[in-house]
């Protein structure tokens, strides 16, 4: 997923105080705090991965910095292990994540400049300490996968027990589920480009003539993220934004206005302020395609005359849905919708547009809905669709079930499982392992009671 600026970490994020909880650490000269074996955990870890939550806007329930380091000791547990295993890691995944990690703190500390003040370190050494966590990271998941894929195959024996064993209260409860299937009609997306290109490109003349960017942005800009910011995106990397868009702001000189991009969002056109490497400060106005009452009015007789002629037999909504269906991901099924997250053919409240659930949350199953607005799942906040809905099936909300939900559950009790077997391995490995935890932590409510047999003596 890509970006322009309303889902851009800010400098507010950053604004999380460090005070909260770290007042005994206040002073302290860097050291180790804990030994694993033969791995160290020091102060100065634990405080860099502190400021790494806080830049990312994350906070805990617990004290953060007890729960880095029990996180910490685990996966040294993990990482031991995985070298007796001979595990290796992928170096493609490593680079990906790490210039993904670099990005997101070079976004939200605005550069290299930013970043190094705020870590006190320079990003190159960043880079090296942030390669070394993501490898170990990866090792550390590795060693938890083998440990959950030598627990026995889950059998329907093992789900039995698990309903038979577990309180009704305890129990999943599978939620209201809705099968739905849709013919999609698009408005005249051509016309609304070509008239949305012709609005920019007066707005574009206006800049040239002497008006200032900002100033429209703030009257035009459909981005209400940078508007009222005149426009301005702040200093980010390339690659948050959509590729579009980033290749015409890197090719820009600062100054100069840009000509119509076109991107997922909609239609932009660009002025940057500053370029850094592969970062830049942009302005920009966005603006997307309308449609008229005109468009509706068409698309809606259009959908009721197919809904009409289902209604009459005189084609089946499967047919109709690969022969009129705007909508490439369903035409070929019929129709049928599918999570596009899960993949499945049953949809949760949360997981449905609030339009199409206002539609089909009255209808009885086979019943078709009347024309509505929708849409689409492209971009970050969709295109404009008209569609039909039937409702194929309803399974009401209800205690899951062995007969009705072993699939389910047979990957609940799978994870219980895989969870079990992994903690049993960190407590077993507590016992004979040579840890040493520093008293500084003694106040700690750890998760596992084995690391209070660890601490040395004041």
């Amino acid at each position: 997923m890509k970006f322009v600026s309303k889902t851009i970490v800010t400098l507010a994020l950053l604004a999380v105080s460090l005070m909260a909880g770290a007042q005994k650490y206040n002073g302290v000269i860097d050291k180790s705090v804990a030994v694993v074996g033969g791995e160290l955990i020091t102060l100065s870890e634990i405080e860099q991965e502190v400021q790494m939550l806080n830049a990312r806007g994350f906070s805990s329930d617990r004290n953060i910095r007890c729960e880095i380091l029990e996180n910490a000791m685990r996966s040294k547990l993990f990482l031991m292990q995985a070298r007796l295993d001979s595990l290796s890691v992928n170096q493609e995944m490593v680079e990906a994540q790490l210039a993904q990690q670099i990005d997101q703190v070079r976004t939200a500390l605005g550069g290299d400049d930013g970043v190094a003040e705020y870590f006190h370190k320079p990003v190159y050494k960043l880079r090296q300490e942030w390669r070394k966590q993501i490898e170990d990271n990866s090792l550390t998941q590795q060693e938890q996968q083998e440990i959950a894929k030598r627990i026995p195959e889950v059998t329907p024996f093992d789900v039995k027990q698990y309903l038979d064993t577990s309180s009704v209260d305890k129990l999943p409860v599978v939620p209201i589920k809705y099968k739905m299937s849709q013919i999609c009609v698009y408005p005249d997306r051509e016309a609304a480009a070509l008239a949305v290109k012709e609005r920019l490109l007066s707005i574009r003349e206006r800049i040239i003539n002497g008006e200032k960017f900002s100033t429209l942005a703030r009257l035009y800009s459909e981005d209400t993220g940078s508007a009222r910011k005149g426009g301005e995106l702040g200093m980010a990397s390339k690659s948050i934004f959509w590729p579009a868009f980033s290749d015409a702001a890197m090719s820009l000189k600062p100054g100069a206005i840009s000509q119509i991009v076109e991107t997922p969002d909609g239609f932009h056109i660009i002025e940057v302020l500053e370029k850094k490497g592969d970062m830049f400060n942009a302005r920009h106005i966005l603006l997307k395609p309308r449609y008229t009452v005109d468009d509706q009015q068409k698309a809606f007789s259009r959908l009721d005359s197919l809904k009409t002629a289902i209604a009459d037999s005189l084609i089946t909504f499967e047919l109709a849905a690969r022969l009129y269906s705007q909508d490439p991901a369903t035409r070929t099924n019929g129709g049928q919708m599918a999570d596009p997250n899960t993949g499945s053919a049953y949809f949760e409240i949360d997981q449905l547009k609030p339009q199409d659930y206002a539609a089909v949350k009255d209808l009885e199953p086979g019943q078709i809905s009347e024309p509505i607005s929708s849409l689409d799942n492209e971009g970050r906040d969709g295109n404009l669709v008209y569609k039909i809905l039937r409702l194929d099936s309803i399974v009401p909300a209800h205690t899951a079930t062995f007969e009705h939900d072993y699939t389910e559950l047979l990957g609940d009790v799978r994870q219980v499982k895989q969870a079990r077997a992994i903690e049993q391995f960190v407590e077993d490995k507590i016992k004979v392992t040579y840890i040493k935890i520093d008293p500084l932590f003694k106040d700690c409510e750890f998760e596992l009671e084995g690391w209070k047999s660890k601490f040395t003596q004041d």
